[in-house]
């Protein structure tokens, strides 16, 4: 009864023509999902008892109008075209003589009609030539793109079957409609044209790769190309087909995103704007955007910064639309990569303020960013709060790597809690993601994470297997350092420190500064740590890091009380100690990670057991194994904490934090 009363709107009548219409249905639910006015309980009353008592202007307003999902005034009269009938009169009297008519703003302006009423009038008109309808639609059409209906100028056009009206529409005189989030209604219609149609606009083909590319469907998206491509072969080279296939050369740029070609991207970009018409700045905004994202890829980011430089100062020129975001979006990971994360988080909230209310699915990066900010900056709950608006535009797309980096996030705000299983969890779907989507040049970041697991867990021997084969130089350095290789760390460490100095990367030096402030710590050299972690302060500062300090456990804590004994950024090293304190559940759970040679989780247990007070033998009850194994466990214990008896050893892993 409820679905019906939905389907019927509340109207009485029609409810009782719904149970006449009901008799004798067997499958009363999809009759229920079906019930329209051309039911024939329903077409006979409606024509009989409304329709035909009204006058011929009025059933001819009625009629046309039906092909509108929504109606004012100013729209009526220009469907009707009627200058001896007011459209916003009419409405009004056919709401006044109660004809199912149902206003949708409180200003009464529009309106739409009964879905049932609705029904029967396009059933109606229907009956009219087809060449009248699709004049009715194409007048519809008109008027919504004169006042800024896109969607509707185009949904119009398409129903008119005026394959030139709804080509230019999604062209547009600007950024292709595609590009402003109009993506799944041009797919449907693209993919319902024939072949012979779509060769014979060839733009088409290209608005059909880059609609797939945009909905996630990107193994699609070359053979469409091909066809475009196929499609001009006699058709000489002018400068329009030069501006197509330049066109053509800028989505395979765009594809070579995809599929993580760098070289691609820049043979594919510079072939683009060597062919595109300067003013088409669409697709040459696109082909400078893909131009930067190559070189960010290789680490040359002024030249990206340029591109992209490029690609915001061509957008002022026109409106300011998806690849300007994109744009903003991309300068606030240079930023970020540039340990700018004040700058960055500027460029991530302009970005999602320009991609509007609700925000454009791209902007899922910047959210993604703001969240990866706000971990370093150590508030976890904004962190988390961004990633989740992030994760909540990605539902908004099919396949895109940007879901494998949000679970890579993710795991690491896990680990932040010492939820190291969720971690583990998470990292496994994220391989399983790209895996499946290939997208494997996520797959280093994926490691990378993984490695911080493996290491947690006392796995050493399957996460240095991963660090080399993703050529992980900070994750094999973690190992080595676990592993009390403190020589072979360095052996790694140092050249990657000074590759990341010379290519100017800002973030792999201070990663590499961290790391090798703790590996000289862990061996006594406190002088030496001191100095290689005022260096990292000095990197660290202007975008104010926590978590990458906090995250390294005791032996930074320690060599960040020295320093602000010693003056070392006073301030700086103090506010880092601070999140120490505040965060003493996170210190703990990595604490273990930080030693030289962490303790294993059958360890810690061992451990917990024997501050709670139990001998070796009631340890060895409580976990069914040899004496002997308790021993040996006790004396790993008793080496990697640095001490020679049990007291000792429960008061040391109390001040790490392990129990």
């Amino acid at each position: 009864i409820e679905a019906l009363e939905q389907r019927t709107e509340g109207w009485v009548v029609g409810l009782q023509l719904a149970a006449l219409s009901m008799q004798g249905q067997q499958d009363t639910h999809q009759f229920i999902r079906s019930f329209t006015g051309s039911h024939h309980f329903v077409l006979d009353y409606l024509i009989e008892e409304v329709l035909n008592h009204q006058p011929s202007h009025i059933q001819d307003f009625l009629l046309k109008t039906s092909i509108l999902d929504q109606m004012c005034g100013p729209l009526c009269d220009a469907i009707l075209q009627d200058a001896s009938h007011s459209g916003a009169t009419t409405l009004e009297s056919i709401r006044q003589a109660n004809l199912f008519l149902i206003p949708l703003d409180n200003e009464r302006r529009w309106y739409r009609y009964h879905h049932l009423f609705g029904d029967l009038l396009r059933k109606r008109l229907g009956q009219s030539t087809q060449l009248e309808v699709n004049m009715l639609h194409n007048r519809a059409s008109a008027w919504y793109e004169a006042n800024g209906f896109e969607l509707e100028a185009f949904q119009h056009a398409i129903a008119s079957n005026d394959i030139e009206r709804a080509e230019r529409l999604i062209e547009s005189q600007g950024t292709p409609l595609y590009l402003r989030g109009i993506v799944k209604p041009i797919l449907q219609w693209l993919e319902s044209l024939p072949h012979h149609i779509l060769d014979a606009h060839p733009l088409l083909w290209i608005a059909y790769a880059s609609t797939l590319l945009l909905a996630g469907q990107h193994t699609s998206v070359e053979q469409k190309l091909n066809e475009a491509e196929n499609a001009l072969h006699n058709a000489g080279l002018d400068d329009t087909v030069q501006d197509t296939l330049g066109r053509i050369a800028s989505m395979r740029a765009t594809l070579a995103v995809i599929q993580n070609d760098v070289e691609a991207m820049i043979s594919q970009s510079n072939d683009a704007l060597a062919r595109l018409h300067p003013e088409n700045l669409p697709s040459r905004i696109a082909a400078y955007w893909t131009l930067g994202y190559a070189y960010q890829l290789q680490g040359h980011h002024r030249l990206a910064r340029k591109a992209y430089e490029d690609v915001l100062q061509l957008s002022e020129s026109g409106e300011k639309s998806f690849y300007f975001i994109v744009a903003t979006i991309s300068l606030g990971q240079l930023q970020e990569l540039d340990n700018q994360l004040l700058q960055a988080s500027e460029s991530y909230l302009s970005a999602i303020e320009l991609s509007g209310e609700p925000s454009h699915p791209i902007a899922s990066e910047a959210f993604l960013g703001l969240a990866r900010i706000n971990y370093q900056w150590n508030d976890l709950e904004s962190a988390q709060e961004y990633g989740q608006q992030c994760h909540e535009l990605l539902q908004r797309m099919e396949n895109t790597d940007t879901t494998a980096s949000y679970k890579v996030f993710l795991a690491y705000l896990h680990m932040s809690k010492s939820e190291f299983t969720s971690a583990s969890d998470v990292l496994d779907e994220a391989e399983a993601f790209v895996r499946q989507n290939n997208f494997m040049f996520r797959m280093p970041d994926i490691a990378e994470a993984q490695v911080r697991v493996l290491i947690h867990r006392d796995h050493l021997t399957p996460a240095m297997e991963l660090a080399e084969a993703h050529n992980l130089s900070i994750s094999q350095t973690r190992i080595h350092l676990a592993q009390q290789n403190a020589s072979r760390a360095l052996q790694i460490l140092d050249p990657f420190i000074q590759k990341a100095k010379e290519r100017e990367l800002q973030n792999e030096c201070l990663q590499g500064l961290v790391l090798k402030a703790i590996i000289y710590q862990a061996l006594n050299q406190q002088d030496i740590a001191l100095e290689v972690l005022d260096a990292s302060l000095a990197l660290a500062k202007r975008g104010e890091f926590i978590r990458i300090f906090v995250d390294e456990g005791i032996f930074m804590k320690e060599l960040l009380t020295e320093a602000v004994n010693q003056k070392i950024f006073p301030n700086y090293s103090q506010k880092l100690l601070m999140a120490f304190e505040d965060h003493s559940s996170a210190e703990a759970s990595l604490a273990s990670q930080s030693l030289i040679d962490p303790l294993s989780e059958r360890e810690l247990e061992v451990l917990r057991l024997v501050a709670e007070g139990l001998s070796n033998r009631e340890v060895s009850k409580r976990l069914f194994v040899a004496l002997d194994t308790v021993k040996g466990h006790n004396r790993n214990i008793y080496q990697k904490l640095q001490v020679k008896r049990r007291t000792e050893a429960v008061a040391r892993a109390r001040e790490l934090g392990l129990i």
